[in-house]
């Protein structure tokens, strides 16, 4: 599973020219699911998403995690993230999970954020057409991989 974890001021998704969700600070998930994803890949990223400290505290270090500035979470489905470019201009996708894998490890994703945040999060819509605005803050972008653990 990978995780493009960007820090925001502000974040939306739009779907056939309707706001759909919206954040305003905290962080804007984009996941990739991958067909071996399992609940272990989940519970590792879930932990890594609620405790990085990626905040500013009163001296402006990064010591403050989403929880202690009672950020949003808004999270996207992407599965272009595990696009394989090695050979010609075409990405191909046979690394992301089909549908029927992938929606119930995206949904266990946002219940167990939901869990470690301690409240709801947004979301888009699994498979649909987005338009993601945002005001990346600092800029501030993490790439998790849970297959890169170490």
């Amino acid at each position: 599973m990978r995780l493009v974890l960007q820090r925001v001021t502000k974040a939306t998704v739009s779907i056939n020219h309707s706001l759909y969700s919206s954040i305003n600070k905290g962080f804007l998930i984009l996941v990739g699911i991958e067909n071996d994803d399992t609940n272990d890949d989940i519970d590792w990223l879930c932990a890594k998403v609620c405790s990085m400290r990626v905040f500013a505290d009163n001296e402006g270090k990064l010591n403050l995690d989403i929880k202690q500035i009672k950020g949003e979470i808004l999270i996207v489905s992407q599965f272009t993230l595990h696009a394989s470019t090695k050979k010609g201009n075409r990405p191909s996708f046979i690394r992301a999970a089909r549908p029927e894998v992938a929606i119930p490890l995206y949904e266990r994703f946002i219940s167990e954020t939901e869990k470690l945040l301690g409240k709801p999060c947004k979301t888009g819509q699994f498979g649909a057409d987005m338009q993601i605005e945002l005001i990346n803050d600092g800029p501030v972008t993490i790439i998790l991989d849970s297959k890169n653990k170490e």
